[in-house]
């Protein structure tokens, strides 16, 4: 009896997928967020170090609080609010490989482990980070891994206790980028509390817990130039 539902559950699963609307993995990944932007980008101009940064609401509020750094740098946020590793992936051509950078900044996994999407293995959010960065080697983009800022709970989700996740997921991390000999940039260790929780109030508020205050970007932003520096070879 259980597999005849386990069955039916699969093909019920599979009618609902094909009834599904072309466009409705587009609005998914969220392509529409950043494709003026992109057009307006153009083609790096002649010595521009183009550097994307990859991310969700923690890159994409980076953008906001520190404008300068992106604009001095020539660097590009292409972060997206709320999202997991598999929707960046299906929009990693599009925001990131079609803008021709040298380099990019992949800082992902927060959102998987709150489970914005529904339950995902730690496994499967690594592999949809390396699988980012395979498509950026792939096709000569330097790559820059970043660990997963520290956190001991999701507001907008509680109850999850996403201490430890971070830190198993953050080894994977680790020693990939060490494999790959791409540089890892380890927000985590310079952020954490004794718990493994962003420092409060050093680099966020008691109400967030997730996302870096200015003083959390100003450290994030000294770690990433030397990952950028390594990646780029100066």
């Amino acid at each position: 009896m259980g597999k005849w539902i386990a069955f039916m559950a699969m093909v019920l699963m599979n009618f609902i997928l094909i009834a599904q609307e072309p466009f409705s993995v587009h609005e998914y990944a969220n392509f529409a967020k950043y494709a003026e932007a992109n057009m307006a980008a153009g083609a790096p101009a002649d010595g521009e170090d183009r550097v994307v940064f990859m991310g969700n609401s923690i890159t994409e509020s980076w953008v906001r609080y520190s404008p300068a750094f992106f604009e001095k740098n020539a660097y590009i946020g292409r972060g997206i609010s709320g999202q997991v590793t598999h929707q960046m992936l299906l929009r990693f051509r599009a925001d990131v490989i079609d803008l021709n950078p040298k380099a990019v900044v992949i800082l992902a996994g927060i959102n998987d482990i709150a489970q914005n999407s529904g339950f995902v293995e730690l496994m499967e959010i690594f592999a949809n980070i390396k699988s980012k960065a395979e498509l950026a080697a792939q096709n000569g983009i330097k790559v820059v891994l970043c660990s997963v800022l520290p956190a001991i709970d999701f507001p907008w989700r509680p109850g999850l206790e996403p201490a430890q996740k971070v830190v198993q997921l953050n080894q994977m991390l680790r020693n990939y980028a060490a494999e790959k000999d791409y540089p890892y940039v380890d927000y985590f260790s310079a952020m954490a509390d004794d718990k493994d929780g962003l420092k409060v109030p050093e680099y966020t508020s008691a109400d967030d817990l997730v996302h870096p205050n200015k003083a959390g970007y100003d450290v994030m932003e000294g770690l990433v130039q030397k990952g950028i520096l390594a990646a780029l070879g100066k």
